[in-house]
């Protein structure tokens, strides 16, 4: 990418290579300008202020190989969040389970988020950015949750980044979960189909609730082993809404133990007494047709030591267990 970079006070002029190929131009902007107010990119690109070879363009413009990008005087930037914690860093960089030359898996931890805001500085993302500086290019594929461990991917390419998008939209990429539910289901199999709609509510928290008028969302479960009060199941994704597992196994009335936002207090209270505390949903696996359709890569991640020791606790505490 060629570069005429000045001060924060100074127009830009850069050329996009071949790892913004294709990139919406607000979200190159945004990578770009660390620090800068989201609202000030918007509005100087609806002002029309950023220019692409030499004509306004929209937000979601995609860029090209060898496109010109105008970028306006940066004058009101936020104070630059300082770089990551080593100790985040460090951590991060050993959940590393899976890597090539296009793409990364790693066993995130749970409580660590995917990536900066809401309130925190720094998440995966810029973790390995900061471990990798030498990087041209790395972006996540997918995303999940902040107190969910499990497989994330991540792009070296963007072209990577590109065609992993592609597969998930034609919904080839299979994700599977592992969760301990509340109460002793029944052994087997369900296909829970229920379109699912977010909300903000007056305090301005964000959930996701069950709504005629939601996006279509599919979770197919499977019971692993029962307790006496509890549940280890595996949930396949069909669809990747928000929340999607958590919102499905709560309408189901077996909500994920360990969930602060959907799940039953009072359980999650008499589970904490036996260790559980964080919410008990992994993303187990991802089987991925990689790295050309004709082939098929599977990546696990093991489950989280603390989840495993629940599940010992269980095993030495009900009288009455079995295994499915």
């Amino acid at each position: 990418m060629a570069d005429d970079r000045g001060p924060s006070g100074q127009v830009q002029r850069v050329t996009v290579g071949e790892n913004n190929d294709g990139q919406r131009l607000d979200n190159f902007l945004l990578a770009r300008l660390k620090g800068v107010p989201r609202t000030w990119v918007y509005r100087v690109l609806r002002k029309g202020e950023v220019r692409v070879n030499k004509g306004r363009s929209k937000p979601a413009y995609r860029l090209k190989i060898g496109d010109v990008v105008r970028i306006p005087p940066v004058r009101r930037v936020e104070k630059t969040p300082g770089s990551p914690a080593k100790g985040l860093i460090a951590r991060v960089h050993e959940s590393i389970v899976y890597e090539d030359d296009a793409i990364i898996v790693i066993n995130k931890p749970s409580g660590v988020a995917v990536h900066g805001g809401s309130g925190l500085s720094h998440g995966v993302i810029e973790a390995l950015r900061a471990a990798r500086p030498e990087a041209p290019f790395l972006e996540l594929v997918h995303r999940l949750d902040r107190d969910t461990s499990g497989c994330l991917m991540l792009a070296k390419r963007r072209s990577a980044l590109t065609a992993l998008q592609e597969l998930q939209r034609r919904g080839r990429i299979e994700k599977r979960y592992t969760a301990l539910l509340h109460g002793r289901i029944r052994a087997g199999s369900w296909r829970t189909d229920l379109p699912l709609r977010k909300n903000t509510l007056k305090s301005g928290e964000r959930v996701v609730r069950v709504d005629p008028e939601g996006k279509v969302a599919v979770t197919r479960f499977r019971v692993l082993r029962r307790f006496a009060d509890a549940s280890l199941v595996e949930a396949i994704l069909e669809t990747g809404r928000t929340h999607q597992i958590r919102v499905h196994a709560a309408a189901n009335g077996t909500p994920i133990l360990g969930d602060p936002k959907y799940g039953d207090a009072e359980a999650n209270r008499r589970f904490r007494d036996l260790g559980l505390r964080r919410l008990f949903l992994h993303a187990l696996s991802l089987r991925i047709p990689w790295p050309d359709e004709s082939a098929c890569l599977l990546v696990e991640a093991p489950l989280a030591h603390e989840l495993e020791k629940l599940v010992e606790t269980l095993d030495d505490k009900e009288v009455r267990t079995d295994r499915v």
